[in-house]
């Protein structure tokens, strides 16, 4: 009996995630399907009414075309979905904006980062106070710092050791939703070449180098197994939204020191939460460290040299890419081909903690998986919820009316919204979540095949990809890069 106890105390309990809402505005149409429907119908009551059945003939191209792109699929999408997305490609394609060139004899301005797209309107600010350097973004009015956290391997871990992290981190999203002036938060784990400098730091410090057959061996070893290896780091990026703290900005002096005094204060926040949780810390990310990130994604087999010459490359002024290439369903950088997939559906049934480790311990292949937090403040989060309830009520009672057939979707997405709102009543945070993974190979055909992996990885882990096209560019930044950038 005792021993039947014990093992109920560390049982893990599973988790669900919530459906991605498929609802539309009417009867489960959204909003550019309405609009080619209302175009389509117009378009044939005009001509009953002017030419009667010959006129509804005449214009039934028309009216044709817009029922078939409202309600045929393709990749997912309607076709009316596709239209958006197509339409950005051309002008960016008629424009010339797909590919990127830095000009290294012209000299950029002081302050900016040197990445391509609309990320070139990033903004440094070292803060002399904490050392961490901040992202302005001007546009999006956010300012972002970085921190290097470490862990235990979560999957060796014990069951009530696992169970007692997983509320910890509850803990840290949750304080994040109370705080309303947290813009996003961006996980980010990735791999990267190992150089071999913690072996050989390990070797000169432990190892006796007496000339001897067994240590002139273990040297040698050390030297081409290191740099072979991969290892993994984790990051984790707090973006302050400075149109919500804009009355304390002002109260700290305003301007730039007066948002980095306020995003200073979610930092300490962030860091007691992090510790409360059993992660380590490992300090907010200064400029030359950045650039360092920032540099190997998009150049990776600089990796190994930057981490070996710890004095070369360490300017965030030089760390974007010196040419980029931009195609439907990839990206070309320096010395690698990148693809950004979408997490398009979270495990719909009950999962563990832990669930992604088929994603996070690919072997051979370098990724970096990147999970966005949208914090929703608890007022806001309760008025979306019950919008969303009386919306489902009234399709519900729509459906009944016309006599449409209820589906076991729509009863889901209602027992999900029951979900969330008794989590917000007792003190749960809600977010909204996007997951990216950037896929990194030296050639297009690694790349495909390193893709086909993580696509079979997501699969194990009871998740839906999408690989994203027409929009790579500006996927990479939001997916390899730690500057909480949104697609």
């Amino acid at each position: 009996m005792d021993a039947d106890t014990n093992r109920a105390d560390y049982r893990l309990a599973p988790v669900q995630f919530s459906r991605l809402a498929k609802r539309g505005i009417l009867l489960g149409l959204s909003v550019p399907q309405l609009v080619a429907l209302s175009i389509g119908t117009l378009t044939m009551v005009a001509a009953l009414y002017i030419a009667g059945a010959s006129g509804v003939a005449w214009t039934s191209p028309i009216w044709g075309t817009t029922a078939v792109i409202a309600g045929i699929p393709i990749g997912g999408r309607k076709i009316v979905e596709w239209m958006p997305v197509v339409t950005r490609w051309a002008w960016r394609s008629g424009h010339e904006q797909l590919t990127y060139r830095r000009r290294i004899i012209r000299p950029r301005p002081v302050g900016t980062l040197s990445l391509p797209g609309d990320a070139a309107a990033l903004r440094e600010w070292n803060d002399p106070e904490s050392g961490a350097v901040m992202i302005h973004d001007p546009h999006a009015q956010t300012l972002t710092a970085v921190v290097a956290v470490s862990h235990p391997a979560f999957a060796l871990l014990d069951p009530d050791e696992q169970h007692r992290r997983v509320v910890g981190w509850g803990r840290v999203l949750a304080g994040a939703c109370r705080s309303g002036r947290i813009a996003r938060l961006q996980v980010s784990e990735r791999t990267l070449p190992d150089s071999g400098t913690g072996l050989s730091e390990w070797w000169e410090g432990h190892g006796i180098n007496d000339d001897s057959w067994a240590a002139t061996t273990y040297r040698d070893l050390i030297e081409r197994a290191g740099p072979a290896g991969e290892r993994h780091a984790t990051t984790i990026a707090l973006s302050l939204d400075l149109s919500a703290a804009s009355r304390q900005v002002r109260t700290q002096g305003g301007g730039m020191r007066g948002a980095a005094t306020v995003l200073r204060q979610e930092m300490t926040a962030l860091t007691g939460a992090l510790r409360a949780a059993d992660l380590t810390v490992g300090g907010w990310l200064t400029a030359d460290e950045l650039a360092v990130i920032l540099r190997t994604a998009y150049d990776p087999a600089v990796g190994v040299d930057l981490e070996r010459h710890p004095l070369v490359g360490r300017s965030l002024a030089t760390a974007g890419p010196v040419a980029v290439a931009e195609s439907w369903d990839h990206l070309r950088t320096d010395s690698a081909v990148h693809a950004v997939l979408w997490i398009s559906e979270w495990p719909r049934s009950q999962v563990f903690p832990g669930f992604l480790s088929p994603l996070v311990f690919t072997n051979g292949i370098l990724r970096t998986v990147s999970l966005h937090y949208l914090p929703v403040r608890a007022d806001q989060a309760a008025r979306d919820l019950r919008k969303k309830k009386t919306e489902l009520i009234s399709d519900a009672h729509q459906r009944t009316r016309i006599g449409q057939i209820e589906d076991a979707g729509a009863t889901a997405e209602y027992d999900d919204l029951l979900h969330q709102e008794a989590d917000l009543t007792a003190g749960h945070g809600v977010l909204r979540t996007t997951g990216l993974i950037c896929v990194t190979a030296p050639t297009v055909d690694e790349l495909d095949a390193a893709v086909a992996s993580i696509e079979q990885a997501a699969i194990q882990a009871s998740c839906e990809t999408r690989r994203l096209v027409g929009q790579q560019a500006q996927a990479f930044t939001a997916a390899a890069l730690p500057l909480c950038r949104s697609v």
